[in-house]
């Protein structure tokens, strides 16, 4: 069997099965669109820590505990841990390693690194290389907020088109075979788009869904031409945290491009809170397709309601220093089936 079609799409023959997940959330994600899915609620924004930095390392370490107990599991049965963040140097993924002890990758893919650690993950668990494989990837409002804007003292007014960076971590455990107690029995990732870096000449840091959407509808467009398959063979097409605002420019893309998505379309951070909450622009941040995916999405295959799911962290690839420099923003995509089998 060629396990690569097309150029950049792989297929995974023994389609790695994703048999538990997890997600740990603060109480404005917990308030949202997908409230009381989530397995923990943080109490406050420190998780009991002195600093927020010390809590998103915790939220991370818990997410991950957690995915591996409710598999039946202890941490010394899992071989690899894929994961990342938004902090320098992958502070939180750096650090929650060292607590956890677990053979360890750290990644770094901005917003889509839920989609690398899956992708990348499933090469392993595919490969007969390492099983089970965990896939982890965070973000905290208050430690990106300093780390990319302003410092929080400041209190500065968000422009409409900035997104509210998502308080949360998610957790998928991948493996070969299924484990003593799977949470999931027929979720598989059967194939993945390897996303390319592109780059619209978008600067400004305060709309990045403008500046991934491009990357979204470039990786979705190769994994279409790359498979053969067409928009109706999916039941679902979800993007990571492009936002209000680039959610509808994927859109009107995909529709230049003789595309249309409308009725099977989903975009995390868009989604993830309610009108009510007053974020105009969604959510962002590395957490927020990760919660989605592990607390919403695999649950919806579970339950047969999605048979066939084209999932696509979004990640804007800045810095604080690039940007202050007048750098653009390049953007990637990594695209990931998740498919049902009975």
């Amino acid at each position: 069997m060629n396990r690569r079609i097309g150029d950049r799409t792989l297929l995974f023959r023994t389609e790695p099965r994703v048999v538990s997940a997890a997600a740990a959330v603060a109480k404005n994600e917990d308030a949202g669109t997908y409230g009381g899915r989530f397995d923990v609620v943080l109490e406050d924004d420190k998780f009991g820590e002195e600093s927020f930095e010390r809590a998103e390392c915790k939220m991370f370490c818990t997410a991950a505990k957690l995915a591996v107990e409710k598999a039946g599991l202890s941490l010394h049965h899992v071989r690899a841990m894929l994961a990342g963040d938004l902090l320098n140097q992958l502070i939180t993924a750096n650090y929650a390693a060292r607590e956890l002890g677990i053979p360890y990758l750290g990644l770094y893919g901005a917003c889509s690194t839920m989609s690398e650690s899956l992708l990348l993950g499933s090469l392993l668990v595919d490969g007969g290389y390492c099983s089970p494989v965990l896939c982890c990837a965070s973000s905290h409002f208050s430690t990106a907020e300093r780390q990319y804007r302003f410092p929080l003292e400041m209190g500065t007014t968000a422009p409409p088109t900035a997104q509210h960076t998502v308080t949360g971590a998610g957790a998928l455990l991948l493996s070969d075979a299924e484990t003593p107690h799977s949470v999931f029995s027929h979720v598989a990732v059967t194939a993945a788009t390897i996303g390319r870096v592109v780059d619209l000449g978008i600067t400004d840091m305060n709309n990045m869904g403008a500046a991934m959407a491009p990357a979204c509808c470039d990786t979705i467009l190769a994994h279409l031409d790359d498979t053969g398959y067409s928009a109706d063979e999916f039941d679902l097409f979800v993007s990571g945290d492009l936002g209000v605002f680039g959610s509808e420019m994927l859109l009107d893309l995909a529709k230049k491009a003789d595309l249309d998505l409308d009725g099977r379309y989903l975009d995390c951070g868009a989604s993830i809170y309610k009108t009510e909450q007053n974020f105009s622009c969604g959510g962002s941040g590395a957490g927020c397709s990760a919660v989605v995916l592990a607390s919403e999405l695999l649950s919806r295959i579970e339950r047969n309601e999605v048979r066939r799911m084209l999932f696509l962290a979004t990640g804007a690839l800045m810095s604080p220093t690039s940007g202050m420099q007048g750098e653009s923003i390049p953007a990637i995509a990594h695209a990931i089936v998740l498919e049902r089998r009975d």
